[in-house]
């Protein structure tokens, strides 16, 4: 385990807002959410405890719709409208944990969506900017920032390949949906030290690759964890 990651470990995280929801059983999405956590996160390798409780406390099911709110806690992607999808619990813990976030850090996501991977990164980092090209996801996406009361959010309604150059450079990157070559232009705005996880390959094979930039500014890629995600769309 790395220092950055020993050392999130001994935060304490912010209170999440009350939230009050139409959906009945919450005391039932409570026990979902607990063995969520423990079945398909913690039980293939995740450790984090931050992570940990911060996944067992985050109302994923109001991050979808309310149709599928039964679901929301299954080991499985979950379609969000727009032809894109919810990634599954692990996929996102193991993303997170991957990252090694403190909170110094400033983090750029491409890719938005629904919002639920943005909630989890603004409670353990400094700064979140958070860029979903499709506008109907883009407002999902923002109401749900606004429902948690989330405060160190920045949204933007844009071609997330491009990153977001006036905001560089980014401590952090995460990227949720898979593109086919190493992102330069993301990269290019991630500062010395920095770490950028990204799904690359073909749709029906993809993995996710961790990059780090070191201090001299070289660049290093290790594949990670075989994945599945909906493309990139954008340049």
């Amino acid at each position: 385990m790395s220092a950055a990651a020993q050392t999130s470990q001994n935060r304490e995280l912010p209170p999440l807002p009350e939230i009050t929801t139409p959906f009945p059983g919450e005391a039932e999405m409570t026990t979902l959410r607990e063995r969520m956590v423990d079945t398909q996160i913690k039980a293939r390798g995740v450790t984090d405890r931050n992570i940990l409780d911060l996944m067992g406390r985050l109302p994923r099911h109001l991050f979808v719709d309310e149709a599928m709110a039964d679901r929301a806690y299954s080991d499985t992607p979950l379609p969000i409208g727009f032809g894109q999808t919810i990634s599954q619990p692990y996929i996102v813990a193991f993303m997170t944990e991957a990252l090694a976030l403190t909170k110094s850090d400033r983090v750029l996501e491409i890719g938005s969506g629904c919002g639920y991977h943005t909630a989890i990164l603004a409670c353990l980092a400094k700064e979140v900017f958070a860029v979903e090209l499709l506008p109907g996801l883009f407002d999902k996406g923002r109401q749900n920032i606004k429902k948690m009361a989330i405060k160190n959010v920045w949204l933007k309604n844009d071609d997330g390949s491009l990153g977001w150059p006036e905001m560089a450079p980014f401590s952090a990157m995460v990227v949720g949906a898979f593109g086919s070559r190493t992102p330069r232009r993301l990269l290019e705005q991630l500062s010395p030290g920095g770490r950028l996880i990204i799904p690359l390959g073909q749709p029906e094979s993809q993995s996710l690759v961790l990059f780090r930039k070191t201090l001299a500014g070289q660049v290093t890629s290790q594949s990670v964890l075989n994945c599945r995600f909906v493309p990139l769309v954008g340049g």
